[in-house]
């Protein structure tokens, strides 16, 4: 009586289960399949039955599957195998596995899953991804072109103004322009030379990190961009007294000075000359200012998306606090922001690696 309702149980779950469920013979056939089976490969079960099983399956997985067949025929269990099926309509359908041997009546007991919506997905996230590293790699090659084509012509119109003797020029202020323009061409040309640098070691797999000292960091920075600290009255207050250095990737952290500073001055409340105070304490950095400030509420994580702009300032193009952010996680390192809007901004960088 009881194995009267034990088989009568199995039958019911072998009937019932929304998986494959299979009973084949060694010979290659299958034996017994249940509706799921049946809704899946869109056969009858006398068409199932018919034909050997290598014939439903996909060409390209029948010896994978063939060694998957001998593996379990040795008495050993079957664990997510995965291979394509082709159905009556000529789809392919994903089927991961799971069998076992019944040695004594020459059959095997299996039971598939339809995976084929899950290899779909990873699929399509194989193919993004491999659009993206392709991307990237254009957004490099860009990059070190750009960058490599430029310094020539700012070559070119730095030694034009060397030709020029400012000594000879009768006029002071025409005197302060040349100098002025010699300056920003020597600049211009000393950031290209930075970046080309920049992006060759990050396409490096390590890039070269090594004890940044803060203060001249800041001095490049605040040198290369003289003339728009000059022009909009701008101050920066700098105290490194807590930490001096951080070991960082140098071209990286000098990126991130000239962004955060240069976002300071833009960002200005209108009539307020803009205040920047840099802070260090050991593994941190922070920068404030007393701009225009956001609400984060509103900006939620778009902060730091590339393109994503806040302000109506002609030169915002939503790239520096991308870079930021970009540069801080490339390290290891994180960025965290707190802000109100008419009193300023104020990032948090956290660094993960010491020397």
């Amino acid at each position: 009586m009881v194995e009267q309702e034990l088989d009568l149980d199995f039958r019911q779950f072998f009937e019932l289960s929304a998986d494959l469920c299979f009973i084949a013979g060694f010979n290659g056939y299958f034996r017994k399949v249940n509706r799921a089976v049946c809704d899946t490969l869109g056969y009858t079960e006398e068409e199932l039955y018919s034909r050997p099983i290598d014939t439903f399956v996909f060409e390209g997985d029948q010896a994978a599957t063939a060694r998957s067949r001998e593996h379990v025929r040795s008495k050993q269990t079957l664990y997510h195998f995965e291979n394509r099926y082709v159905t009556k309509q000529g789809e392919i359908v994903w089927l991961s596995w799971t069998a076992k041997a019944v040695q004594s009546e020459k059959l095997v007991l299996a039971i598939a899953k339809n995976v084929t919506n899950r290899k779909q997905l990873e699929f399509e996230r194989t193919a993004l991804m491999a659009e993206l590293q392709k991307a990237n790699r254009d957004l490099k090659q860009l990059g070190l072109v750009a960058s490599h084509d430029l310094r020539s012509p700012v070559s070119s119109l730095i030694m034009a103004f060397d030709l020029i003797d400012v000594n000879e020029l009768p006029d002071g202020e025409t005197k302060d322009l040349i100098s002025m323009l010699k300056e920003s061409g020597h600049n211009i040309h000393v950031s290209l030379s930075r970046y080309l640098d920049m992006l060759s070691d990050a396409s490096a797999p390590s890039p070269t990190m090594e004890e940044v000292v803060l203060d001249e960091c800041l001095g490049l920075v605040r040198k290369s961009i003289a003339n728009l600290l000059d022009r909009s009255g701008a101050a920066i207050r700098a105290d490194f007294s807590g930490a001096e250095t951080v070991y960082f990737h140098k071209s990286s952290m000098e990126s991130i000075f000239l962004n955060l500073i240069t976002n300071a001055v833009k960002y200005a409340r209108p009539g307020v000359p803009p205040i920047v105070a840099i802070g260090s304490s050991p593994g941190q950095l922070v920068f404030s200012d007393n701009g225009q400030g956001l609400d984060l509420d509103e900006v939620g994580d778009r902060l730091f998306r590339l393109n994503e702009t806040f302000h109506s300032h002609p030169d915002a193009k939503g790239v520096g606090l991308y870079l930021v952010k970009r540069h801080m996680e490339q390290m290891g390192g994180t960025v965290t922001v707190e802000s109100r809007v008419g009193e300023g901004t104020s990032f948090t960088l956290r660094f993960a690696a010491s020397a």
